[in-house]
């Protein structure tokens, strides 16, 4: 297998697939640094019921990752509170990003929520973390592709737009996702044993096992920070 320093010019999205595809998710996240230096590397994280699963990973491989958690300002105090505490315990450097206060604030007046849903994603998810992606290489993700239908048809590695997306734990299966939880004894968000499989903001979460309470009555499945960046050309 070549090594990255004998590698001329960056890799494809093919070789990249070809060389990570075959280990397991520890190994690719060990192997990604070899390929691409930190700076150049984004890693979010909502703090919902399966992100301490990567969030660990991140703390024992790679300590110093910054951790990019986008405040909607719609979260459940909940969320906030666990946030901060797997934060501790893990030791994470996190960074918190908001969307501009006055788009927010329009969300808020109009409760986008109700008849614009998407839209009320879009600025406050998509939009404010679009300067920060401009200036990375590569974005990790804890997406796992028994979750979604969109989701189960993701690689390892994809280009979306200008980034390349980076999906470690996609091919693992939701018993293995529950034993490296129990093995470890990682935090439960506390929502999670009321009900609640799948937590993103108030106003479009309700209980429901996986993501069955993701803005119900909606035909919606994803927040769109996913989605979106798939939908994009890359810049020649």
């Amino acid at each position: 297998m070549s090594t990255p320093a004998s590698q001329p010019q960056p890799l494809s999205i093919e070789q990249l697939n070809a060389i990570f595809t075959p280990l397991t998710f520890r190994e690719r996240l060990e192997l990604l640094y070899r390929y691409f230096p930190e700076k150049q590397v984004l890693y979010t994280s909502s703090f919902g019921t399966k992100s301490v699963f990567l969030l660990h990973l991140i703390s024992q491989i790679r300590p110093s990752q910054t951790v990019h958690f986008i405040d909607t300002t719609y979260h459940f105090p909940e969320t906030i509170a666990y946030r901060d505490t797997v934060a501790e315990e893990l030791g994470l450097r996190i960074v918190n990003v908001r969307p501009r206060e006055e788009e927010n604030n329009l969300t808020r007046q109009d409760q986008w929520w109700k008849e614009h849903p998407k839209m009320c994603c879009s600025i406050n998810k998509v939009v404010p973390l679009e300067p920060i992606i401009s200036r990375h290489k590569v974005w990790i993700s804890g997406l796992m592709a028994y979750q979604t239908t969109f989701r189960s048809h993701l690689r390892v590695f994809e280009q979306q737009g200008d980034i390349i997306k980076f999906h470690p734990l996609i091919d693992i299966d939701e018993g293995e996702f529950l034993y490296h939880m129990e093995y470890y004894k990682l935090p439960r968000h506390p929502l999670e044993a009321e009900g609640f499989g799948s937590i993103g903001c108030v106003h479009c979460t309700a209980k429901g096992a996986g993501r069955e309470g993701r803005w119900q009555g909606q035909n919606k499945t994803e927040c769109g920070l996913h989605p979106t960046f798939f939908n994009r050309k890359k810049s020649l």
